[in-house]
């Protein structure tokens, strides 16, 4: 039964990163800075944060960081879009997130995940 849940757990990890992506997307389609503006943070931001992922902080990444710098880099990047769901207008959502982002990490690292 625990195996079941830590997949679960890893298969939350998953979504999690793509929410980030969209809630870098959706702050970036909500701004007010005019058409070509939201375009290029609506797509620009998500595909920085998906390159930035990639390189340093995915289980497969070309750099991969050792800790603390690994979860620091984490943190932050997953704080960034709290933070921008915030300032979207969308504040449930945001401690939503940040609530089950800080519950699947802490499982994580507990199950050395």
């Amino acid at each position: 039964m625990l195996a079941l849940i830590k997949n679960i757990n890893l298969g939350l990890a998953f979504f999690l990163e793509l929410a980030l992506l969209a809630s870098f997307g959706y702050w970036g389609f909500t701004t007010n800075w005019g058409t070509i503006a939201r375009f290029g943070l609506g797509l620009g931001i998500p595909v920085l944060v998906a390159i930035i992922w990639g390189c340093f902080e995915a289980p497969r990444a070309n750099w991969p960081l050792p800790e603390p710098w690994h979860l620091l880099l984490k943190l932050a990047l997953f704080g960034l879009g709290v933070a921008a769901l915030f300032v979207a207008g969308r504040r449930e959502l945001s401690i939503t997130f940040a609530v089950i982002f800080i519950i699947n990490t802490i499982l994580a690292y507990v199950w050395a995940q």
